[in-house]
């Protein structure tokens, strides 16, 4: 299941330097003035995962797949950017494929980097950026349903659809995302959204970027994105951009020993993956079939044929049985063969839910 993350926000509230932090390489160009990011910047990251390293110190194995992670960088966002006003607008299509929305809004004080107001207003800044991708929505929507009023004219079975854009164009009007909308379970919502990726209609994750002095504590600013967070339903990271930036390249050892000076956990890449895993209600499951170690993404509540499905359409259509071990209990007896001889692994059927973390070799027959 590919999974990727669009990165907006206003001009020079750090989202290229964010960029370059997740994915530990200086891709896209950081300066201290607007639109600096003229083509949209993309970079692929591995997903660090410490369970699937605890598997290669045990499991026979020739190679390790990590799941990845793609990032899009795309220029600042402007008031009027759904009408051509900066760069943005320009932009917006390069991330309506993406899964999730990183949106970053500055949290700190520094005369020396410009922003559109004398001192920065998270919740303001933070209405710009929304608004302008409702209003990129509204312009898609105008130019389909036009079409679409026609078509359901001379098709009855295009009517609920037509229904549901009327309605979800009412709500952007009235100055509400999609994601607001009640009926999202809705045959027509899937449709429309399937074609069309609503950018509001996208789960998103705050990005507050401090500077160092904010990370042992929230400032005024940052309690201001957690509760505007809060109101929509959202997860927030706090990160500092810069200190993060200043770690590529370092191991992981260092890089973490240097965010426990700061008096942080985690890095802002494991936050962000963790998060983005909560956001879009994801879960991991590892196989280690024919030397290969490896993990897979799926949505959690997915059962195992559809889990199986994931790594190739046959395992689903000819799903025999699944045998399930939780990585935890693998380690803990320390070998396949260890926990076979002692009856953990479970053989489970079409039925079974997957967890995260499981450990699962698949039988079928096509």
């Amino acid at each position: 299941m590919a999974l990727s993350i669009g990165i907006v926000g206003l001009p020079n509230v750090g989202k290229s330097t964010v960029f370059n932090a997740l994915t530990q390489a200086q891709n896209a160009e950081v300066a201290n003035y607007p639109f600096c990011t003229i083509q949209p910047n993309r970079a692929v990251v591995p997903v660090p995962d410490a369970r699937l390293e605890r598997l290669a110190e045990m499991v026979p194995h020739d190679s390790v797949t990590h799941v990845t992670l793609e990032f899009v960088d795309i220029a600042g966002l402007v008031a009027g950017a759904s009408r051509g006003e900066g760069l943005g607008n320009k932009f917006l299509a390069q991330i309506r494929e993406a899964s999730a929305i990183l949106h970053v809004v500055r949290c700190f004080d520094d005369p020396n980097v410009v922003h559109i107001r004398a001192l920065p207003d998270p919740r303001a800044d933070i209405e710009i950026v929304n608004l302008e991708l409702m209003l990129a929505d509204l312009q898609q929507l105008d130019n389909r349903m036009e079409r679409l009023e026609r078509q359901a004219k001379g098709d009855r079975k295009l009517a609920p659809l037509a229904e549901t854009a009327r309605a979800l164009k009412e709500m952007l009007e009235r100055g509400e995302p999609i994601s607001a909308y009640p009926e999202q379970d809705s045959a027509g919502f899937q449709d429309l959204n399937q074609e069309m990726n609503f950018l509001s209609a996208k789960p998103v994750i705050y990005v507050a970027n401090v500077d160092e002095a904010g990370l042992a504590e929230d400032n005024d600013y940052t309690h201001t994105v957690r509760a505007v967070a809060a109101e929509q339903g959202a997860d927030v990271v706090k990160l500092c951009a810069k200190l993060e930036d200043e770690m590529a390249g370092m191991s992981d050892a260092e890089r973490h020993e240097y965010l426990a000076l700061a008096g942080v956990e985690e890095s802002g890449l494991e936050q962000v993956i963790r998060l983005g895993y909560h956001t879009l209600g994801l879960i991991s499951y590892f196989t280690t079939d024919s030397r290969m170690l490896r993990a897979w993404t799926i949505r959690a509540g997915w059962t195992a044929p559809q889990a199986a499905g994931v790594i190739h359409t046959d395992f689903e259509r000819g799903f025999i049985r699944a045998e399930v071990i939780h990585v935890d209990e693998l380690v803990r007896h320390g070998s396949e063969a260890a926990a076979r001889h002692a009856g953990a692994l479970r053989t489970e059927g079409k039925e079974y839910v997957v967890q995260d973390g499981d450990v699962i070799h698949f039988r079928f027959n096509v």
